[in-house]
């Protein structure tokens, strides 16, 4: 007597043998039953963590070794402006300070000499008008090229 649909699904079902007609268990035994492509995976990302964790512990962005971080300013007057900033260099620091209006052009400009080490620097510029901001437009390490 030949087997009903339903007894045949049960019969199939219950059978451990991959069969070329069900295609799921010949991929999965063909591409992930051993752990090759896992220790492949694996290796893969740990060296991409290391890469990248190298290279942002190497980065020292894009201004060389010179930081800056300006602490005050004042402009109150028409015809100066003054500015507090810190600076941390290694063999001192050309620093080029400009005061902006409130339409940000350009009223006012300054170049500072810093020292080497982490230093406070207090500087006035001239200024043509009223001045709405002022800046640190750029510090680079003493003898470098403009």
């Amino acid at each position: 007597m030949q087997p009903t649909p339903e007894e045949d699904a049960v019969n199939s079902a219950e059978s451990p043998a991959a069969t070329p007609a069900d295609p799921d268990r010949v991929l999965r035994k063909r591409h992930g039953n051993g752990p090759l492509f896992f220790i492949l995976g694996t290796v893969f990302a740990v060296a991409c963590s290391i890469g990248w964790g190298f290279s942002v512990m190497n980065y020292s962005g894009l201004s060389g070794s010179v930081y800056h971080q300006v602490v005050s300013y004042n402009t109150d007057s028409a015809e100066e402006v003054s500015i507090t900033f810190e600076v941390n260099s290694k063999d001192g620091a050309e620093c080029l300070i400009t005061a902006l209006d409130d339409r940000h052009v350009e009223v006012g400009q300054e170049r500072l000499s810093v020292e080497a080490g982490n230093r406070m620097s207090t500087t006035s510029v001239d200024t043509i008008r009223q001045a709405s901001t002022v800046e640190i437009a750029s510090c680079r390490e003493q003898g470098s090229q403009d």
